[in-house]
């Protein structure tokens, strides 16, 4: 006898159903073919005992099994309960007559209980896309599921649930969530605060004018000066995600298992500090078979490279077009997979191997020779892909030891928002455009007009400082996000020289 049990694959960030198809026929053997992995081949073993354990059986008969399209590949373990009901329906041990409405996700343990699996909203999203009006996948899974209106998602916790709920028409609880309350109840702060930080007033306007306009922004100072500790900040003044940043957000930590266990939306905005030896693959994504890198994880959120000039030439240097493009595609021989990366990045680094810079009273210095092969680590075109640089000086002692509690998160988020409204407002009829950071040059031709003194100062500026063209649109846009924060139309002459301060590495002494 034949059945139909209905599964899904991921790939990159969207998912595609599996139509499993079991035959249970005359003979002896188990057939699985449709190209499963190893974890797939394997789950015959882990079927046979959960089944056994709960008074069922797989039959002695000759057991073939399609995973159709046949042609895709299929890899992990979430497999196993779609074929556990498959088996259990073609060899007539139960009664299945709305089967094709649902869709069947889960891993088996030996006693019949389910793990969870990675990739649920993706899969859901597709469910509901085709037409099923079930989900059935483990409870771990179900809030996450949840999310997708429109689909009735059911959270089991063992085999015999699911094999009662066809059988015996015993009802699962339906898994149901306030999407929209849920995710402003979570829309709290983070635990690292601006208030905590003494001193640093012109590095937290730096700051604050980051995540204004969504800037790339590179720290650079000595030992102890308190880089870190302004980068980790730096999300808790973002303004809070919409409900659609929060699903894209969502999509790619589920396909990766990162969404905790009984949770649903992610309301925080990710904030990503991968350590220095990490690979090319594993920041950007890829792999045989591609997952997403740490840029993706870091969609809609902050990437911070602390010690940037430590990291490995050709890794920074395989960021360069996700930065401009705000999308990583992965090619394989048979399919490309593309993952949204529209994250901020947040660097921080030593001015020389010792890590200090023209300071008479530090404990080691280098010699120029040494500072130079150390910053040209960093490309030219990587720094020309950040927008701000600025040097952070260590805190005179009087400011570590004062009382007085700085500006909070919470007052500078605010003005952060409505500088962001501004954008929102001037970019709605633009798709790809939300904030300054992402105007490309026509845009910034538009919504940048300097008048004739702002234009001689700026042009005095390229020239002394020697700036690449992209330099050049990258003050331009720093400019229009400090005119947004004062809530200013026009682009003025004090906005260009205080956007053209923020290009320290472009200055003589520095890089050249």
């Amino acid at each position: 006898m034949l059945k139909k049990v209905f599964g899904s694959a991921v790939f990159g960030v969207e998912a595609t159903t599996i139509t499993v198809e079991v035959n249970v026929d005359k003979g002896v053997g188990y057939h699985l073919v449709g190209l499963p992995d190893n974890a797939i081949k394997e789950s015959n073993y882990r079927i046979a005992a959960a089944l056994q354990n709960n008074g069922y059986r797989i039959p002695g008969k000759k057991i073939t099994i399609n995973m159709a399209p046949a042609d895709l590949r299929k890899e992990g373990s979430a497999y196993d309960l779609t074929l556990a009901i498959g088996i259990l329906a073609a060899s007539n041990q139960i009664k299945t007559e709305n089967l094709d409405d649902y869709l069947i996700m889960g891993e088996l343990s030996l006693d019949g209980s389910l793990q969870p699996i990675k990739g649920a909203l993706p899969i859901a999203v597709k469910a509901r896309e085709e037409g099923f009006k079930g989900f059935i996948l483990p409870s771990q899974n179900a809030k996450e599921a949840a999310i997708v209106n429109d689909l009735k998602v059911y959270g089991v916790d063992n085999i015999t649930q699911v094999i009662n709920h066809f059988d015996k028409g015993e009802t699962i609880e339906q898994t149901i969530i306030n999407t929209r309350e849920e995710f402003y109840k979570n829309l709290d702060f983070p635990e690292f605060d601006f208030a905590d930080v003494k001193g640093q007033e012109s590095i937290k306007r730096c700051m604050e004018i980051a995540a204004a306009g969504g800037h790339n922004i590179i720290l650079i100072g000595p030992p102890g000066s308190g880089k870190t500790m302004l980068a980790k900040r730096l999300p808790s003044i973002l303004p809070p995600m919409t409900l659609h940043e929060a699903l894209e957000t969502t999509k790619i930590h589920s396909v990766v298992g990162g969404v905790k266990d009984h949770t649903g939306l992610m309301a925080q905005r990710p904030f990503r500090s991968p350590h220095h030896t990490i690979s090319n693959v594993a920041l950007v994504g890829g792999g045989s078979y591609p997952q997403p890198g740490e840029i993706s994880l870091s969609h809609n959120g902050v990437l911070f490279l602390d010690e940037l000039p430590e990291f490995k030439r050709e890794v920074l240097e395989v960021m360069r077009q996700p930065l401009e493009d705000r999308e990583v595609t992965i090619s394989r021989a048979k399919f490309t997979v593309t993952y949204p990366s529209s994250f901020m990045l947040v660097a921080s680094m030593n001015p020389s191997p010792s890590g200090y810079f023209n300071d008479p009273d530090a404990p080691v210095t280098s010699s120029p020779a040494e500072m130079q092969r150390y910053l040209s680590k960093i490309s030219g075109p990587l720094l020309d892909r950040i927008d701000i640089h600025i040097e952070v000086t260590p805190v005179p002692f009087e400011k570590l030891s004062d009382d007085r509690k700085g500006e909070s998160s919470v007052e500078i988020r605010q003005r952060v928002t409505a500088a962001r409204e501004l954008q929102t407002k001037r970019f709605k009829d633009l798709e790809n455009v939300h904030y300054n950071a992402q105007m490309n040059t026509k845009q910034i031709r538009e919504y940048c007009k300097l008048d004739e003194k702002s234009l001689e100062l700026l042009k005095s500026a390229m020239e002394r400082l020697n700036l690449s063209a992209r330099a050049y649109d990258r003050i331009l846009k720093v400019s229009r996000t400090i005119a947004d924060l004062e809530g200013s139309e026009e682009v003025t002459g004090a906005h260009i020289s205080e956007a053209i301060q923020y290009r320290s590495l472009d200055r003589e002494g520095w890089l050249g």
